[in-house]
Formats: C-alpha cells, structure tokens, sequence
C-alpha cells in the first residue's frame, strides 16, 4: 500500500527574548547552526519568503501590541509561529514552483483565519531535509485583544485548525491525510488513497472470483496453486484494509463475520481472517460502496472448498510459487 502523506500544521508560542532566537533561526542570520544539524547553509539560498518582514519580529510585535492598545505582562505570549509542512513523500519530485504553491495556498488559509496584518513573517525553509514554512504572527484577536489563548490556546481551539486546515489544503491536494491521527479527533473523512487501495483490493478479489468459479473436487488440486499464491497477497490485503477503516471511523454491518469454515482448517489462516474481520462495535458507514466492497473482499473467503482450504494448510509458500508456476 501507498505510504500516506500528510498535511502538517503546528503552533508555538513565544513571550520575550526567545523571539530573537526564533528570527535568527527562520532568517539565516547566523553563520552556523551547531544546534541543527539538518541546515545546509550552502542551499540557503533557495530559503524564499511570502511575507517579508519590515523590521525585527520583536519591535513588529511591540508596535502591533501598542498600536492595538494591549496591556502586556512579562510572560505575555507576543508572537505564535505557525510551522506548516508535509510528509517527505509529498514533496518528492516536486518543482521549487510547485513547492512554493503548496505554501502558498497554506498561507492562503491562515490568512483566511488570523488578520494578515498581524503577519510578521511567513519564510520557507528549503535547505533542511523536507521544505516547511515558519509563518510568524503577532496573536491579535478580531476584537484586538492580545490572547494567544483564544488563537490556539486549548485542545478544542487545536483541534479546530487541524481540521479546517486539513480541509482547506485537501481541496488542492487531494492526497494529503490530516497531520494528527483519526483516532485522536474522531475525524471520519477517507482519504482517495484509501478509495485506490479498495480499488486495487476488489480487482484481486474479482480474480479470485475468476478462480474459484466451477471449482468443484475433480478440479480444485489442479487450481490450488494459483488460488494458494492469490491469498497469500488477497488476506494481508483485507487485513491491512481494515487497519486502514479502523483509522478512518468505518465501521461494517453484521454480514462481515469470523469465517468459520476457515478456522477450522487452518490456524494459520484464520489468524489472518481473525485480523481482517474482527469488530466489537458497529457503526454507520457513511460510504456504503466502501463498506459493500470490504464486505464481499471478505465474505468470498467464504466460498473457498475445503480442498483448497487444505492445500493452502499444507504448502509451505515456496511450493506455492512453484505450484503456480507449473
């Protein structure tokens, strides 16, 4: 199965001197970075921005706080960075243009969800092992309070931005998954790369379909071979495509069940199965073609003759490969 790529956004928040460090960092102001190895300053120059800044980002943030009439204490959070990325397999073969519309349409959202003016800088990092953007800002509120809290300051308000900006990117890069697990947000949206793993899935099951049509005593040891090698890669196939449902919230109705016949004869195998079909609550599936080509993927394990069902017990892969191969 394809790797899956995600769409990353993360938040930091920052109060006094360590703004300083943060802009010599995402600026390249300093000669070396002992402290980060993965900088390879003679790409540095490839580093570009979509929001330059007009001064220090300490003095920028001053200046936006004074303007907007906020009170400030000494731990008063005065500039949250946005860290906005992607799984390395995403950016593989990518032109800079191309990299560079993908930050683009990132900073889109974000400006789309805090007042660009507050923006200080927004600079892409291309001399580190996978490209990201540092997009800083000065945490104003719609009503021009100074309140990193109300931006980004608990779980739900977190959670929020994961999905909206999840959303926003999956529009124009359909592949992305969300940077945080489902499991964690409840999120039920089914990336297309799972859709294209069911594709892949139903075109193996039709093939056994294929095999297993006019079997009967007289004729099974002559296909066991080829119908032994086909469920060698068909059950880790289920298998892995309920891990993949699990993920993502889907759940099956009640005619997706242990497959009895096969556990009886073979241990192994039922192993497999148990993997694949197992589920101890049930819930709605919101896609129903989803749910009905999971569910003939395993109910056909079903039709499988005993006589294959032993063969399969009996032959070690190799002579499977062989068999076929005969």
């Amino acid at each position: 199965m394809e790797k899956a790529q995600y769409g990353i956004l993360r938040f930091a928040k920052y109060k006094g001197p360590e703004i300083g460090n943060i802009e010599a960092h995402n600026e390249r102001t300093k000669e070396k970075y002992a402290s980060n190895p993965d900088v390879d300053t003679s790409k540095s120059k490839q580093n570009f921005h979509l929001v330059a800044p007009k001064r220090k980002y300490r003095a920028e943030a001053e200046r936006q706080i004074a303007e907007a009439g906020c009170r400030t204490r000494k731990d008063s959070v005065r500039v949250v960075e946005a860290l906005v990325t992607a799984s390395p397999e995403f950016f593989k073969g990518k032109k800079k243009s191309e990299v560079k519309a993908y930050f683009q349409y990132a900073l889109e959202f974000i400006q789309q969800h805090q007042d660009p003016k507050t923006i200080i800088s927004a600079v892409v990092h291309m001399d580190e092992k996978t490209p990201h953007m540092h997009l800083s800002f000065v945490p104003l509120t719609p009503d021009g309070r100074l309140s990193a809290k109300d931006i980004v300051g608990n779980k739900k308000k977190l959670t929020w931005w994961q999905d909206e900006f999840w959303k926003h990117m999956v529009r124009k890069y359909p592949e992305l998954e969300r940077g945080e697990s489902a499991s964690q947000t409840g999120r039920d949206h089914i990336p297309p790369r799972v859709f294209k793993e069911m594709t892949q899935l139903t075109k193996q099951r039709e093939k056994l379909e294929t095999l297993l049509t006019g079997i009967n005593p007289f004729n099974a040891k002559s296909r066991a071979g080829e119908i032994c090698k086909l469920l060698d890669t068909y059950i880790p196939s289920v298998a892995a495509m309920d891990t993949q449902l699990k993920k993502y919230n889907v759940a099956f109705t009640d005619t997706v069940r242990e497959n009895k016949k096969l556990k009886k004869s073979n241990a192994q195998l039922n192993q497999s199965l148990a993997d694949a079909t197992k589920q101890s609550s049930l819930k709605k599936l919101e896609d129903a073609k989803l749910r009905r080509d999971y569910e003939a993927a395993v109910t056909l394990l079903d039709r499988i003759p005993p006589e294959i069902v032993n063969a399969y017990a009996r032959m070690p892969a190799g002579r499977r490969e062989k068999a076929n191969e005969r």
